[in-house]
């Protein structure tokens, strides 16, 4: 019997009939990514429904030597959760951990199991007057440990901050089957090493988290949102500047789209422009709050003084839920119109917000020399500098545009002082990246890590690290 059988075999001992996945059918949605841009084949797909399973296949797969590539949504963007061509890896689906197993409203917290999606988790925060302030476009698709393991970030990230904030504990697996419960539920609680933080971000490479306890905040009881019309980049910083100037924290979103990004809406999705008036650029701000003044006046008083300073050419204000909605889904239908018109290549970088300008100047100019072909189609989240610089191209060029623009968009986000990866992660996509332009000491200290808590490189191989990076050994700096 081959390792993997014997490994299979273990398996087959603690799982239902449904947990164990072979056929290659079956197996087929756990090995493409959600725009189909990466494929794998796995050797089996396992879809534990308790947390002794996943101790019990991770024993395992520590014993027989079985790589795993753990799965939540399967919604990433960095190719984190797909597994190679080989045939040899197993996918470890988190998908039937799926049970809010509290919800605590004095305290503002719940705990979730990993394979909750995140659209339930909201619902069930809303229920009892809640927020969960993770607010991402596949909210009904993406699961929380993929949230969790990728520190999604999201639309509301300015006021909030990325999951990293929101995490107060974690129940990880580690790859010998060890359970760690740090489901810790105290906004103050300094018992040692915060250890659930070295999992958030982590990919599924240095253990399985099956559960978090998340931070609640209290629901907006109004929102104010407003789009707007801009002619230069530049005036898109200085407009959120006083935006932030005047209201502070409660300014919750503030997203930059380009007029081609709106033109690719209207032509094949059927959008309509919120405005007669155009510009090259437009903003889409969000106030929210929770107390009973109406702000409304005062943001149509600071919309007036941007247009009468030149800063802003229109704006408009959603009058109604209804048309809020409509404002938002501009917004996040985004990428579905880019993948209407093309084979889209997708980047991910921050800068500075000053930088802003420059880099979508920059990155043009970029496109027109390595590409002609490509059309820029970048938006994001100006208010926290993350912008996609995303292209579309023609389907016959996108590898050729990827290996061209790609390269050349990190190494402009770096050199305007900025990330390579903003939210992204780091996935199997972005090791060479990561590898070029990490800063001293930290791909050394993450491959010991890495070694010290799986030792046999069981865990999701080929993420994140670069191959052959020697780990850090006390006096390597002296």
């Amino acid at each position: 019997m081959t390792a993997l059988e014997a490994f299979l075999a273990a398996c087959r001992d603690v799982l239902d009939p449904a947990g164990l996945v072979r056929e290659a059918e079956a197996r087929a949605p756990h090995e493409v990514d959600f725009w189909g841009d990466h494929r794998g084949r796995a050797a089996a797909v396992l879809r534990p429904r308790t947390v002794e399973q996943v101790r019990h296949i991770l024993a395992a797969a520590f014993r027989h030597r079985i790589p795993l590539i753990p799965q939540g949504g399967n919604t990433g963007l960095a190719a984190g959760a797909i597994p190679d061509d080989s045939g040899r890896m197993v996918v470890l689906s988190l998908a039937r951990l799926d049970r809010i197993r509290h919800v605590d409203p004095a305290g503002e917290y719940l705990i979730a199991e990993a394979g909750c999606v995140l659209a339930e988790v909201q619902e069930a925060a809303a229920r009892i007057g809640r927020l969960l302030p993770l607010n991402l476009g596949s909210a009904g698709s993406c699961r929380i440990g993929g949230n969790v393991a990728t520190n999604a970030g999201g639309l509301d990230v300015l006021r909030y901050g990325m999951m990293r904030r929101l995490v107060l504990g974690l129940e990880v697996v580690l790859a010998d089957g060890t359970l760690v419960d740090r489901l810790r539920t105290l906004e103050k609680d300094n018992r040692g090493y915060a250890l659930e933080q070295l999992f958030v971000g982590s990919e599924g490479t240095l253990g399985v988290v099956t559960a978090a306890s998340l931070r609640l905040v209290p629901r907006p009881r109004h929102r104010l949102t407003a789009w707007l019309a801009l002619a230069e980049a530049e005036a898109a910083v200085e407009v959120f500047r006083r935006t932030r100037e005047a209201f502070g924290e409660l300014l919750a979103a503030c997203e930059l789209l380009s007029d081609a990004g709106l033109d690719l809406l209207v032509r094949h999705l059927g959008a309509r422009r919120p405005l007669a008036t155009t510009g090259r650029w437009h903003l889409l701000l969000e106030l929210a709050w929770g107390f009973a003044s109406d702000l409304a006046p005062a943001l149509e008083a600071h919309l007036a003084a941007l247009y009468e300073d030149g800063l802003v050419r229109d704006a408009t204000l959603a009058q109604s839920e209804a048309q809020r909605r409509e404002l938002w889904a501009l917004r996040e239908r985004q990428s579905e119109a880019a993948a209407r018109a093309g084979r889209v290549v997708r980047s991910d970088v921050g800068v500075a917000l000053a930088r802003i300008p420059q880099l979508l100047a920059k990155a043009e100019a970029l496109a027109a020399r390595l590409v002609p072909e490509a059309l820029p189609i970048p938006f994001g989240h100006l208010g926290d500098g993350n912008i996609h610089l995303n292209f579309v191209v023609p389907p016959a060029r996108r590898e050729e545009a990827e290996r061209r623009l790609l390269p050349a968009v990190a190494e402009l986000a770096v050199a305007l002082g900025g990330t390579f990866s903003a939210e992204h992660g780091i996935g199997r996509t972005k090791r060479a990246l990561l590898q070029r332009h990490a800063r001293p000491g930290e791909l050394p200290l993450m491959a010991a890590l890495k070694r010290l808590l799986d030792p046999y490189g069981i865990l999701n191989p080929g993420a994140v690290l670069p191959d052959q990076v020697a780990p850090w050994r006390p006096g390597d700096g002296t």
